[in-house]
């Protein structure tokens, strides 16, 4: 066209822009802000989604770190404003939440407030035509970016000028086990530092040597011998697994014993692998579930806790080394975590501006001095309340931010190993976890620093006394469905299993809205056998352990499943679980309410907090009772996981009524024993 021309101009932002300009205007006619591949970027119109015309953007992995074309992992903006991560672009394995106004709920890295003021307050945009997110920098010495990478994980990426390299900050899943990273046959397992993340399983092998190098998991394995699809198969016990995570695709009926459940796989040939289990706090009978897999086995994660057998179906000529199976799989902290520790924590000495009561900077937590937290307390004058493991002071820094400062006593950790610790607990963050800010370590005064509630633990608005705020109904429900998600977060959701080993009002605190946050979380991992020998001779504590914490039996989530139930049992009554009454006798309030409820036939309301007068949500209120039943119950493979009580409360999942605990019903029982429950 006469008098036009056309340029493409590539922006400091990355923006590739191709513009024409005529008669003096200039005009877009194409830039690849609008057409992202496998990043969202600063400036952009990230996750764009046009509402009337039902389209939006997508952005896809790549297939390996070589080949730049489409992979199998890609996010998308929905319209109910939360972001979907998908595999092959049909199946949902990943969902933010929905945007809350600050943040999606299930990324409190993006809060301005959480702690990493190197990056800027995300904005999002949602009118009658469209919908998308923004961010810029708030530093251009520290830039950044999201991605998609190829094992289906969204990173943001941070630069560091050190060591002149790309470090991811955050993820999401935060496991590295995604859905189908290990292709067909291949199974995952990211709590074996050293070993590969993907490996076949047993009887098979690599179908590509060259991409599984890359590395490239996504082609799977293949069989090593063909099946004879005859009685003469075999099958191989594969221990370990998490079979949720491929229930959805399995055949799943009851047989009356485990034979029966192999010979109904032997029969078709199509069968690949079954499994079987019971667990009556999900079916009401004693029956066993099988469940039968057919065609190719996909999404197989190794784990060390709420696992299961898987029998795979292999050829009658195969005969694996069973020696290479992987048995059950400590937590532990990776090394690829130390790693982004190390690097972070460099920069930010480098380059932060010191405060007063700084020391150096760990990570993302605050290493303060001795004397400096001395004065932030005024000598440790203002005691918040003690316990087993030390005392919690009220403090305030320079910059008038309150503080919580626990002290802890008899501490003897070395303190390379304690630093260490304490900077994998502070890259925890979550709605429903309190902050930890920074800690102490001056030989042995040893202290954590945590952000303050205002409104102090739950414990006090629990037995009501002179002048005590009475939590409605609509609270309590909040704040049960709030403990569970902080809960289920540690159990299921962070790089390493968390279990807390002291749920208890006590270490529920409320901010300023009466959001729950869990206290104390990773202690029991940072004072080891410490830590086990004073919560069993603590009290106030003891009337929440679980039976296994006496027997002898290894200790796992399912013990936090159980202190749960109790705490919930005293949410909804306004009662301490247990009371001796003037002649001596003492009252067990968990079995006391469950017996008049489920033996008795009396309505959930007769339990219900009498300061509220009736006024609760009957359905809430039901859930709520029967979780905390289940949750209580002597063997742990029938307490639910804390993930199901959420999606429970939500009311996304329905429960059974639950049986009578004979084992709480005998404690009321024999006085002597149910003393050893008392305060």
């Amino acid at each position: 066209m006469k008098g036009s021309s056309s340029k493409a101009r590539l922006g400091n932002d990355g923006n590739l822009v191709i513009s024409s300009s005529s008669n003096g205007g200039n005009i877009i006619s194409w830039q690849s802000f609008d057409h992202p591949t496998n990043a969202y970027l600063p400036g952009a119109k990230n996750g764009y989604y046009n509402k009337i015309t039902k389209k939006g953007q997508i952005i896809t992995s790549w297939r390996n770190s070589e080949d730049p074309s489409e992979g199998i992992y890609s996010v998308r903006l929905d319209p109910d404003n939360s972001l979907s991560f998908l595999w092959n672009r049909s199946r949902v394995y990943y969902n933010s939440g929905v945007w809350n106004g600050h943040n999606f709920n299930d990324i409190n890295e993006m809060l301005w407030e959480s702690g990493y003021p190197f990056l800027n307050e995300y904005n999002y945009t949602s009118n009658e035509n469209e919908m998308y997110f923004t961010y810029s920098h708030s530093d251009d010495s520290l830039p950044h970016f999201l991605y998609m990478d190829s094992f289906g994980q969204l990173k943001t990426m941070i630069w560091d000028s050190i060591d002149q390299n790309w470090r991811d900050f955050w993820s999401r899943p935060m496991k590295r086990c995604t859905y189908d990273v290990c292709g067909s046959y291949g199974y995952c397992n990211e709590f074996q530092p050293g070993s590969p993340i993907c490996q076949c399983l047993p009887g098979f092998e690599k179908r590509n040597t060259r991409d599984w190098d890359l590395p490239d998991y996504s082609g799977g394995c293949v069989r090593k011998t063909s099946l004879q699809c005859s009685n003469k198969d075999r099958f191989l016990k594969m221990p370990s697994i998490k079979l949720s995570q491929i229930v959805p695709s399995a055949n799943v009926f009851t047989v009356d014993s485990s034979k029966k459940c192999e010979l109904a796989c032997l029969q078709k040939c199509s069968c690949s692998a079954y499994a079987y289990y019971t667990n009556s706090s999900i079916n009401s009978s004693n029956s066993i579930w099988c469940l039968l897999w057919h065609g190719d086995l996909l999404n197989i994660e190794l784990v060390d806790v709420d696992a299961n057998d898987l029998y795979i179906r292999l050829g009658s000529s195969m005969r694996p080394n069973t020696g290479t199976i992987v048995g059950v799989v400590l937590c532990g902290t990776t090394i690829l975590l130390g790693i982004a520790f190390f690097f972070l924590s460099k920069w930010l000495r480098r380059r932060s501006t010191r405060m007063p009561e700084v020391e150096e900077r760990y990570a993302f937590l605050t290493a303060f001095r001795f004397k400096d937290l001395k004065t932030a307390t005024n000598n440790f004058s203002n005691k918040l309340g003690s316990g087993g493991f030390g005392s919690v002071f009220k403090g305030t820094l320079s910059d008038s931010t309150a503080i919580a400062v626990k002290t802890l006593e008899g501490f003897s950790q070395d303190q390379k190993q304690f630093r260490s610790e304490v900077s994998t607990i502070g890259l925890i963050q979550h709605v429903n976890l309190v902050r930890l800010r920074g800690f102490c370590s001056e030989g042995r005064k040893i202290m954590l620093v945590y952000d303050l509630m205002p409104n102090g633990s739950l414990d006090k608005y629990l037995v009501h006394q002179n002048n005590s705020r009475i939590l409605t109904w609509q609270q309590r429900y909040q704040i049960a469905t709030g403990v569970a998600r902080g809960l289920a977060y540690l159990h299921e959701e962070c790089r390493e299993c968390i279990i807390h080993c002291d749920i208890k009002p006590e270490n529920i605190l409320l901010d300023a809205e009466f959001t729950p946050k869990v206290a104390d979380f990773g202690l029991a991992k940072l004072l080891g056998r410490e830590f086990s020998r004073v919560l069993t001779t603590m009290r106030g504590t003891i009337g929440y352990l679980a039976p296994e914490w006496t027997s002898g039996v290894a200790i796992t989530a399912k013990a936090d499943v159980y202190s749960y139930g109790k705490m919930l049992f005293e949410i909804i009554s306004g009662r301490r679980n247990l009371k001796r009454s003037t002649n001596g006798k003492v009252c067990f309030f968990p079995t006391w309410a469950a017996r008049k409820v489920i033996s008795e036939g009396q309505p959930v309301l007769s339990i219900l907090d009498n300061n509220l007068e009736g006024m609760a949500n009957i359905e809430e209120l039901t859930r709520a009772f029967r979780v905390a039943c289940w949750c209580i119950q002597e063997e742990e493979t029938q307490r639910p996981l804390m993930g199901q009580i959420v999606q429970i409360l939500e009311g996304l999942l329905e429960v059974n009524p639950p049986p009578l605990n004979m084992y709480l019903h005998a404690m009321v029982e024999d006085e002597e024993t149910a003393n050893f429950f008392s305060e």
